[in-house]
């Protein structure tokens, strides 16, 4: 079926003004990010082909089984190194991450020599197979580099309260998928971006609840009922509307989308108030603290925008000379 591609020149539905705001990019989901080095799996898998490919034309079974299973296990170490890599750039693209459980590259690094110990072996050569599988393996490491071993910014987060967190955005990301999804039944670009501008301002509330997990209780209900609510109205407005592209639903359906957007974008900002609030109150009981222990604090440093001068910075943590002279 023929797709009707909206725009500045076209008629109908689709026609945009010359003084409308382009739609903004989306945020990419969890599971969009790619490793610069992920097609290198592909090529290596490739390059072992001549173990496939070999392995019907050998002489012997022994050498059958080798070839097969060679090729076998050196796809399946691309495999997991696939998936490894997969897990490196979705923590580097988190601001908060835990380090992979399971070490995929340094598995895939071994299955791969393996694969190419076993695919060379030969009865009177099992030294000189082991040699090139364990170089293979190291060649590997070098390729692709070590898995992450640490978690990131992590340090002071409650694990349970994260993994909460965790859970309640998968479903979050879930119903967003589902709205994306549902809308690409409409075959209408101009609703396709209104979905993906939406989804990008529901993604930046995602963000303030993962940078701070005490977040969740105020944005429980956004990110489960109405999220839940969006996408069943997209679900039967997509349904509606590729049937009889009445205007009418569709103004209701973008104004739906609209005071949604509204609403998110206040949460986001009263999160973000708030946690810029408790960070002057903490400064402000640090300041009290260190004026009771005799630490001089100028009254005219400012707490947040500005930094003070180098003489202020040295006379902040100055003690008092007469307190010196008692000592």
């Amino acid at each position: 079926m023929a797709r009707r591609f909206g725009g500045k020149y076209s008629p109908g539905p689709g026609r945009q003004s010359g003084n409308a705001a382009a739609p903004l990019p989306s945020a990419p989901r969890p599971g969009e990010a790619r490793h610069k080095f992920e097609t290198r799996t592909t090529w290596v898998t490739v390059m072992a082909t001549p173990f496939l490919l070999g392995a019907f034309v050998q002489g012997t079974p022994f050498e059958l089984a080798t070839s097969l299973a060679g090729f076998g296990l050196i796809a399946g170490g691309m495999w997991l190194t696939r998936e490894g890599l997969q897990a490196e750039a979705a923590y580097d693209a988190r601001r908060l991450a835990r380090r992979p459980a399971i070490p995929r590259k340094l598995f895939g690094g071994i299955v791969t020599g393996l694969g190419i110990a076993v695919g060379a072996v030969e009865p009177d050569a099992v030294a000189g197979a082991g040699v090139l599988g364990f170089t293979a393996a190291i060649l590997h490491w070098f390729a692709f580099g070590p898995d992450p071993t640490k978690d990131k910014g992590m340090e002071g987060v409650d694990q349970f309260q994260q993994d909460r967190v965790a859970r309640m955005l998968e479903e979050a990301e879930n119903y967003l998928k589902g709205m994306s999804d549902a809308i690409l039944r409409t075959r209408d670009r101009q609703l396709e971006a209104r979905v993906n501008i939406f989804a990008a301002t529901a993604r930046n509330l995602f963000d303030r609840v993962e940078q701070d997990p005490d977040d969740l209780s105020a944005a429980r209900r956004y990110l489960s009922v109405y999220l839940m609510g969006a996408r069943d109205a997209t679900v039967k407005f997509a349904d509606l509307y590729a049937q009889t592209h009445d205007p009418r639903a569709r103004a209701d359906y973008e104004a739906l989308l609209t005071d949604l957007e509204r609403n998110f974008s206040a949460l986001s900002q009263r999160l973000h108030e708030g946690g810029r609030t408790d960070m002057e109150i903490e400064i402000s009981v640090l300041r009290d603290r260190l004026a009771r222990e005799g630490v001089r604090m100028p009254s005219e440093t400012p707490l947040i925008g500005s930094q003070p001068s180098a003489a202020k910075a040295e006379d902040l943590f100055r003690m008092p000379a007469d307190q010196k002279a008692g000592r």
